[in-house]
């Protein structure tokens, strides 16, 4: 008998990589969605599997594991037949390591700006100065990625990698902040992995981020 994976998940969270990186390895895994607002994570149950109170959680392979990058690491060097990840001594590794980590540099810096613009609940407790360094920081982070997309498809010259699924995420969030039309080949690759089949059923069974109220949000008048 098939083992069931699960995966605890929050719709617009990082579980969005990991339920997308399941899909393109032709695993399902029961979803189970979590509402933050009514103080789900919080749930003791919960907790016993993710101490922090965190999304994603993935059950697999009789562990518990938590964690986005931790949980991709795991399903490629467990499941290295799906070619997303080069192992270890293969050309491109230390690239894949590379971005694979970066996404989360800038999935920092995403974080940041969420916390002032979105999460602060009264205007007055934003900082204009913060939000305006956060904003030319993010910028400036995605120079190298642009640099890299201008001469191949994905993050890696052998083709879609674990790391475009960290990165893809990141980057729908990042243009809530940036504009990504001043990146153009980060937005051709942008459409490019969105474009895939499972990201696509990712979206139609997680879908993205519901807490935006705006497309893009301007730096605020100090």
């Amino acid at each position: 008998m098939t083992e069931k994976i699960r995966l605890h998940s929050v719709a617009g969270s990082r579980s969005f990589r990991v339920l997308w990186l399941l899909y393109e390895m032709g695993l399902s895994p029961e979803l189970l969605s979590y509402d933050i607002a009514k103080g789900d994570l919080r749930d003791p149950e919960f907790l016993a599997l993710s101490p922090a109170g965190r999304v994603p959680v993935l059950e697999i392979d009789g562990l518990v594991l938590f964690e986005s990058g931790a949980i991709v690491e795991y399903l490629c060097e467990t499941r290295p037949e799906h070619g997303f990840a080069p192992a270890p001594g293969e050309e491109e590794r230390a690239q894949f390591l590379t971005w694979l980590h970066y996404a989360e540099t800038i999935g920092t810096l995403v974080q940041n700006l969420n916390l002032q613009q979105v999460f602060l609940p009264d205007p007055a407790m934003r900082s204009p100065t913060v939000i305006g360094i956060e904003v030319k920081r993010l910028a400036i982070s995605l120079k190298p990625l642009e640099r890299v997309l201008v001469n191949q498809e994905f993050l890696l010259r052998r083709g879609f990698s674990a790391a475009d699924a960290m990165m893809g995420f990141t980057l729908e969030s990042a243009g809530h902040y940036v504009h990504l039309e001043k990146f153009p080949a980060l937005m051709a690759y942008k459409a490019r992995i969105e474009a895939r089949p499972a990201y696509q059923r990712a979206l139609e069974a997680e879908g993205l981020q519901q807490f935006y109220d705006r497309d893009f949000y301007e730096v605020p008048q100090a």
